[in-house]
């Protein structure tokens, strides 16, 4: 467990591909996707938050402090920005809200891939995915100060920073974005 490390579910998605609503919420295994993803980040890092807009109240039950889009309307880089302002700690991981098998080494081989970065990216197949990453708190002002100026890609403003690619085996990055592929994942065991 990285105690200097902030795990930040981005749960701000509107789901068109899904027919609206949470996605987050949807449920896998008997239990939300958001309770899944919580579970795989509770032992690897010191806390944990959600980025959402809207009415809070829904996530209630995971007694989790809830922060909006820091600028609304900047897709997740708003979600970004807010877990780099409030983090207490030094290190802010986020992840999707449709991740559900996020590999238990994540937080782990992040910093330890990271090297002199700003930025740590997970990937796997040889691709990136910008949401998954490792970020320091410091970066909080260049962000603001890049969704200003018009940024919005995740991918485009880690390369601005300095970002190092961490390579993982297999797809342990599924994300779910249509109904076909949450009944695929239901037959992945939880």
């Amino acid at each position: 467990m990285r105690a200097d490390t902030l795990g930040c579910v981005l749960a701000g998605g509107e789901a068109r591909r899904m027919g609206g609503g949470d996605k987050t919420l949807r449920m896998l295994h008997g239990r939300p996707l958001l309770a899944h993803i919580l579970a795989r980040l509770a032992p690897q890092c010191g806390t944990l938050a959600i980025s959402a807009n809207g009415d809070a109240a829904r996530f209630a039950p995971y007694g989790l402090p809830v922060w909006p889009d820091a600028v609304p309307g900047m897709g997740p880089l708003g979600g970004v920005l807010a877990a780099l302002e409030a983090s207490p700690l030094p290190f802010v991981l986020t992840v999707p809200g449709d991740a559900p098998f996020l590999p238990p080494d994540l937080v782990a081989r992040l910093h330890a891939g990271r090297g002199a970065a700003a930025v740590a990216q997970a990937a796997s197949g040889g691709r990136g995915h910008p949401v998954i990453a490792l970020w320091p708190r410091s970066l909080a002002p260049a962000l603001r100060q890049a969704l200003a100026a018009g940024e919005r890609a995740v991918g485009r403003f880690a390369a601005a920073q300095g970002v190092a690619r961490v390579e993982w085996p297999g797809e342990p990055f599924l994300n779910i974005n249509t109904p076909e592929e949450l009944a695929r994942a239901r037959l992945t065991p939880g």
